[in-house]
């Protein structure tokens, strides 16, 4: 059952994400003030849920359980590190779309706008996670400051969350994620962007779990170069 879990990832990814562009370019009707340009609504609210709430939640809960002594394994560590590294893929999506949606809409690319700004902001800090694992070879001390640094960043996830109710912003009001819960839009268009919630979400675990494939075989392999370095020695002890 595991091992069909696991073969059907991919290919489910692929259709959901088949069947969102399928509706989305297709099947949905114009908007009736901002016509094709709405279209975007069918990928950009998606990118932002996975690039704030997925990736970096599965990062910070990686990361706590890494810091608490009774989980603590390299799996979680590189369980984080998968988590940002394709949250931050989906950090410059959500930007890239938001500036193809924003010329149009405000006649600019770029505005240092309260959401834009943090945004781009969990971007840099994603950044500087991704450097900090660079800075040492030691892995148990580059996945404790990795840890506290992914637990740090996610604090400014709610500040991107909630910048359009705390300030005055270009950036529309949040279209799922409100204080109501109400979706602003409504029949094939609401299931088309409910259905571009799926299918990210199960790229994002495709992409992450390929990574963490990665990771954990890179792992092994320094464990394996490790161990035979201290045969080695204990050999050269032997004969000495």
């Amino acid at each position: 059952m595991k091992e069909l879990a696991r073969r059907s990832l991919g290919p489910a990814a692929l259709l959901a994400f088949l069947g969102t562009m399928v509706l989305g370019l297709f099947v949905t009707p114009r908007d009736e003030v901002q016509g094709n340009l709405a279209r975007l609504l069918y990928i950009h609210p998606a990118e932002a849920w996975i690039a704030l709430y997925v990736g970096f939640g599965s990062a910070t809960i990686a990361s706590i359980l890494y810091l608490w002594p009774r989980t603590r394994s390299a799996g979680m560590d590189v369980a984080a590190e998968a988590s940002v590294e394709v949250s931050l893929i989906f950090i410059l999506l959500t930007l890239l779309t938001g500036s193809l949606w924003g010329r149009p809409a405000w006649g600019v690319w770029w505005v240092w706008d309260a959401r834009l700004t943090s945004t781009a902001v969990l971007g840099v800090l994603a950044l500087g996670y991704l450097a900090l694992r660079r800075a040492t070879d030691d892995p148990q001390l580059r996945a404790r400051r990795s840890a506290v640094m992914a637990i740090l960043s996610a604090v400014n996830v709610p500040i991107v969350h909630f910048s359009v109710l705390w300030w005055k912003t270009l950036h529309q009001g949040a279209t799922v994620f409100n204080p109501g819960l109400k979706l602003k839009v409504h029949g094939i268009m609401a299931e088309t962007m409910l259905l571009s919630f799926v299918a990210f979400t199960l790229v994002f675990a495709w992409l992450v779990r390929e990574r963490y494939r990665f990771g954990m075989t890179r792992v092994q392999r320094q464990d394996e170069v490790l161990a035979e370095a201290v045969a080695n020695r204990q050999q050269e002890g032997i004969h000495s």
